[in-house]
């Protein structure tokens, strides 16, 4: 596999922020992370265990550079974790409602489900999402279909799982779609599993997006180059407030969920990818 590199260019933030470190997957092992424009450090995630960056800015702008080598790995034992939270643990009405999700055993079981979720959502970024004004669980979707984004997808697709008895995690990185080239402009989300001794990758969500509701594994039914950077949901920031995902980086204090910092670009470098054919001003 080929070595590449992602770089956020920030705007000079108004104070620290946290950023990932990057996730080794199948796909390649997380090299390491530099900075230019700001002092970085490192801290442990209390929950899953990961190493993070703290970096506090030095002025004018502030770039990170993350860098993959190219070399397969696993992923750490720990994605598959379950840690407590309101967006993992299931209301009683949520876990009534996927009875009908959870059906089937075999090789299979884990696509059944994916159909099944594809089937109660329409890819959107609702004003309200499903589980709004729920702080302790996650809760029942109550309707035939409702509107999702990444986010809301795949912590219905992963409560299902979980339902089910089958490993699951979250990984949260970017998403360069091919008409972009090596340029995006947001982050990501999708699921991963691990049944059988099997481990698969899912993305419901970009399967809802082209009109698709039988799900395969995989990661790109939506053709693009993502790059998983950190796992896991309801992640605790030093000082214990709530990180709701970590891929683009978030403000390091306040009293949470921390809100992001925005980037002027997030490009890749990878010697398959070229430029995209309109690139953004920045």
């Amino acid at each position: 596999m080929t070595a590449y590199a992602m770089t956020l260019v920030l705007a000079e933030p108004a104070g620290p922020i946290l950023a990932p470190c990057g996730l080794d997957t199948p796909g390649g092992h997380a090299s390491g992370l530099t900075v230019s424009g700001g002092r970085l450090d490192h801290w442990k995630e209390p929950a899953t265990g990961q190493r993070f960056a703290r970096i506090a800015p030095q002025g004018g702008p502030l770039t990170l550079v993350h860098r993959f080598d190219g070399t397969p790995a696993p992923y750490p034992a720990a994605v598959f974790d379950l840690v407590p939270s309101r967006y993992t643990i299931a209301a009683e009405a949520l876990l009534e409602e996927l009875r009908d999700l959870r059906a089937g055993n075999g090789p299979d079981k884990v696509q059944s489900i994916a159909c099944a979720v594809a089937r109660r959502f329409d890819y959107g970024h609702p004003t309200q999402r499903f589980y709004d004004g729920h702080h302790d669980s996650l809760p029942a979707l109550g309707c035939d279909r409702a509107e999702g984004s990444c986010v809301d997808i795949n912590l219905y697709f992963m409560a299902a799982l979980r339902a089910a008895g089958i490993a699951t995690g979250y990984v949260a990185g970017a998403f360069f779609p091919a008409e972009k080239g090596d340029w995006c402009s947001d982050m990501h989300c999708w699921v991963v599993t691990c049944a059988d001794g099997r481990v698969q990758e899912w993305d419901v969500a970009h399967h809802l997006k082209l009109g698709l509701r039988d799900v395969e594994p995989g990661l790109n039914p939506k053709p693009g180059f993502r790059v998983p950077l950190s796992f896991g949901v309801a992640l605790r920031a030093p000082g214990g407030a709530e990180i709701r995902a970590l891929s683009m980086p978030v403000a390091a204090n306040g009293a949470g969920p921390l809100p992001r910092v925005a980037a002027l670009s997030i490009r890749l470098g990878h010697p398959a990818i070229p430029p995209g054919p309109v690139r953004p001003v920045t």
